[in-house]
């Protein structure tokens, strides 16, 4: 990691030495939150990854990318609404200049946003700005831990029914006959099984992979560490995280695909960038199509074992033990698996931090892209947290 800290190192000193002061001659004294920004923007730079002009009218680069830099600050302020954002802009000078306009008058529209956000969720502008952060920060570089996990994400819309004939329709019709228990009735055609997803995914492309993951709303399950049960209507965020509490690679899928189902896309997304020693995954991603994934890759999986694979566990405190002595796992490999709760910060900080705990657009793509600005902010934030 010492060549990613040298790297850093360089954008802080650049940052330090001679932005804060440019800026401070030219704007009020700034405060801690205004350097967080200015230090976040300066890093990811996402006015690069705007076109020259947007939509029929051929509107200008500028507005476009002082619009891209004012979500990236709705991001980092936790601002819920955009209309509470233009608001803070018109009431704050030195926001307002750091994101790109000079006066109260040059800011647009809510309407105009809006509509420069949709253009944002299609064209992946998050997306592309976080894989390029990542990428020029942590590309060659060999890290120890990787921890994969995901969250549960409530929106405010309505669950999509899925269609009668469509994919996803389908494919929950197959697996609802394969799960049937009980004698076939008489004639009743025999269900024959076809490949899992996991199965089917270690013969697909990263695209076709994540093409066939549902990302429409619809409703989801998820036990919490004491062992309830929480429902939620919306989606699911999948994150890879590593080391210093950084997320690397993301994936928003509907509420209801299990953690497994998106572990091998995840996987290589990561695989991609940099190399990693280990792989930290709780009990959801106790699957054999998985564990030899990974070790294909070169890791070695630290999985914790999935208790219900054994109907004759009945109690959770005997499960947990015994999968200890199952794995193997000697006390360093235990110690390792602990590590895995940069994982549950991340999730946290996301939520408590970064808007992630109040999505107000709807559509999987829209939604998408206003995770994926969270994400970027917060892989920004903890990459330079290694440095200062």
């Amino acid at each position: 990691m010492s060549q990613l800290t040298t790297i850093l190192s360089q954008y802080w000193q650049k940052i330090q030495g001679s932005l804060f002061p440019c800026l401070e001659e030219q704007l009020d004294p700034l405060t801690e939150k205004q350097q967080q920004l200015v230090t976040i923007l300066e890093m990811v730079r996402i006015e690069q990854f705007l076109p020259d002009t947007f939509g029929r009218e051929g509107r200008p680069q500028k507005t476009r990318s002082a619009i891209a830099r004012s979500f990236v600050a709705k991001t980092v302020y936790n601002i819920e609404t955009t209309s509470l954002l233009i608001e803070r802009l018109k009431s704050d000078k030195n926001l307002r200049r750091i994101c790109g306009w000079e006066n109260r008058r040059q800011i647009p529209s809510e309407s105009t946003f809006s509509r420069a956000f949709a253009e944002f969720s299609v064209k992946l502008l998050p997306q592309k700005a976080h894989d390029a952060v990542i990428k020029k920060s942590l590309e060659g570089v060999v890290v120890l831990h990787n921890s994969r996990d995901s969250t549960a994400i409530e929106a405010r819309e309505k669950v999509q029914k899925k269609e009668e004939g469509s994919k996803e329709h389908t494919q929950q019709g197959e697996e609802r006959m394969q799960k049937k228990r009980g004698r076939p009735k008489k004639n009743e055609p025999k269900v024959i099984k076809g490949p899992t997803r996991i199965e089917r995914q270690k013969t697909m492309t990263l695209e076709e992979m994540l093409e066939d993951l549902p990302k429409c709303c619809d409703k989801g399950a998820k036990k919490d560490s004491k062992g309830n049960t929480m429902y939620w209507n919306g989606y699911k965020l999948h994150i890879d995280t590593i080391d210093g509490d950084i997320p690397v690679s993301a994936i928003v899928t509907s509420a209801s695909v299990h953690d497994s189902q998106v572990a091998i896309p995840l996987a290589t997304m990561t695989a991609r960038i940099f190399f990693n020693c280990y792989d930290l995954m709780d009990a959801a991603y106790d699957v054999p199509g998985i564990i030899e994934y990974s070790e294909s890759l070169g890791h070695v999986p630290l999985i914790d074992k999935n208790p219900r694979r054994d109907k004759s566990l009945q109690d959770e405190i005997e499960a947990e033990k015994l999968a200890r002595r199952t794995l193997n796992w000697s006390q360093t490999e235990d110690q390792r698996y602990n590590a895995r709760s940069s994982a549950e910060r991340v999730n946290s900080r996301l939520k408590d931090e970064f808007g992630a705990k109040k999505v107000r657009v709807k559509g999987g793509v829209k939604v998408t892209c206003h995770l994926m600005f969270g994400i970027l902010v917060l892989a920004a934030d903890q990459l330079m947290r290694l440095v200062t």
